[in-house]
């Protein structure tokens, strides 16, 4: 049986972005998160997979450890709310750093997105991804799946790059939270 899931980008997303996040005692979620990803996977049944590029370890800035640290970290915050993300997928290269081939996880790449669904069973054309970038969003777009852009972290900013690449994502939204009406009304418009 398939399953639906929320793709999620990280920084900027779920938790506030102070550039390549390696210390565990920054992470900062934002307002309502937990409280968001709780009523999308514990009411509406999606899986919760984060798609995050972590260049910082191929920059020399962080490590893999790190990056780990700060995902479990998240999860410890979430479980105030009854909730954690089922998975982490996070991609470490970068192109100025590694080849091309090495680089062909990063995102706008689909790569991250369906290794998830291949790995998990998921059934793309009823999941979501949301992101605060136009690489999220592109990659959400890649993926085949409807695309959600946060004004949270660099939201406001990849509107217009977004705009003037003629990319749009499906749904525009102040924050997470606003996600679960959104995401609801969508699944009821399917069903009526």
């Amino acid at each position: 049986m398939s399953v639906y899931a929320i793709f999620l980008d990280r920084d900027g997303t779920l938790n506030e972005d102070p550039g390549y996040l390696g210390d565990p005692e920054k992470v900062k979620l934002f307002p309502r998160v937990g409280e968001a990803l709780s009523f999308l996977k514990n009411k509406l049944g999606f899986k919760l997979i984060v798609i995050s590029n972590q260049s910082g370890v191929a920059r020399g800035l962080i490590s893999k450890e790190m990056v780990e640290a700060v995902n479990e970290k998240i999860n410890k915050l979430l479980a105030a709310d009854y909730v954690s993300i089922d998975a982490f997928y996070y991609c470490t290269t970068h192109p100025d750093f590694n080849s091309e081939e090495e680089s062909r996880c990063r995102k706008p790449s689909p790569e991250m997105v369906l290794k998830a669904a291949n790995d998990l069973n998921i059934d793309l054309s009823k999941s979501y991804f949301i992101g605060d970038s136009a690489a999220d969003i592109e990659c959400g777009i890649n993926s085949g799946l409807k695309t959600i852009l946060v004004k949270t972290g660099y939201g406001e900013e990849s509107i217009s790059i977004l705009k003037n690449q003629n990319k749009f994502p499906t749904f525009v939204v102040q924050d997470i939270f606003e996600v679960c009406s959104i995401i609801q009304n969508d699944i009821l418009e399917k069903i009526n």
